[in-house]
């Protein structure tokens, strides 16, 4: 019997939540991904949000297999009520292979956005233009994940529809090496996103790569969570 995405999906998250050393901590992570509030959480669940930020905190026990089941479901229950588009998203990272430590959000967006507004909403710099002015998508991923454990055509998958989107890479110090690596990635993205480092931390063949292979190449160091949620309003 062939099981859907979402059964596949909960899967991951309780086993992810199980077996964390902070259950609560991993708890607020899915939720936050799912753009769930804590009293969201609590009312699909039937429980003050108290009993949720307890949970999260750490304050109470670790919440038991019944309790993991419950926060699951809830969760998906109510990105289905949304439309889904969590689900989706996850779906299509799973079925790549990927895992939610190489990509850390996958979108795309219902018409082609300019690249300065892209820019915009994440407080990126850029630091050369591309061949290409807009994106239709996104791929947040972990540079260093990706890097060592990708082969290139896995590396291709991550561009999830069309090229016509922008790659950022996490975890960044220089940028050196997922440039290098997007060399042998045929063809490049429209645009690239260096996260955590400031233009003067650049390597110096940086905006040289970008302008050989015609992609825009930027910078940001905001806070994760702000640019992820930059992001989301995105879609």
């Amino acid at each position: 019997m062939v099981r859907g995405p979402r059964a596949e999906l909960a899967e991951k998250m309780a086993g992810e939540i199980a077996l964390s050393d902070a259950p609560g901590e991993t708890v607020r992570k899915w939720r936050t991904d799912f753009e769930v509030s804590q009293t969201g959480l609590a009312d699909a669940l039937d429980v003050s949000p108290s009993v949720v930020s307890d949970y999260e905190s750490g304050r109470r026990d670790n919440p038991g297999i019944g309790v993991v089941q419950r926060v699951v479901s809830a969760l998906l229950d109510i990105d289905e009520r949304r439309g889904g588009e969590h689900i989706r998203q996850h779906a299509r990272v799973l079925s790549a292979g990927f895992d939610s430590d190489v990509v850390h959000d996958l979108g795309e967006y219902p018409a082609n956005l300019p690249l300065a507004d892209f820019y915009d909403a994440i407080d990126a710099t850029e630091l050369v233009g591309g061949d290409a002015d807009t994106v239709a998508g996104h791929t947040v991923i972990n540079s260093i994940a990706a890097i060592t454990r990708l082969s290139s055509d896995e590396f291709y998958q991550l561009y999830g529809q069309s090229t016509n989107r922008a790659l950022v890479f996490t975890d960044v110090t220089r940028g050196e090496s997922p440039l290098v690596a997007l060399r042998v990635v045929t063809p490049t993205p429209n645009a690239v996103v260096l996260h955590g480092l400031e233009s003067d931390a650049l390597w110096d063949h940086a905006v040289d790569l970008a302008r050989i292979d015609g992609f825009s190449l930027a910078v940001a160091d905001a806070e994760m969570d702000e640019m992820l949620a930059g992001l989301r309003e995105l879609r």
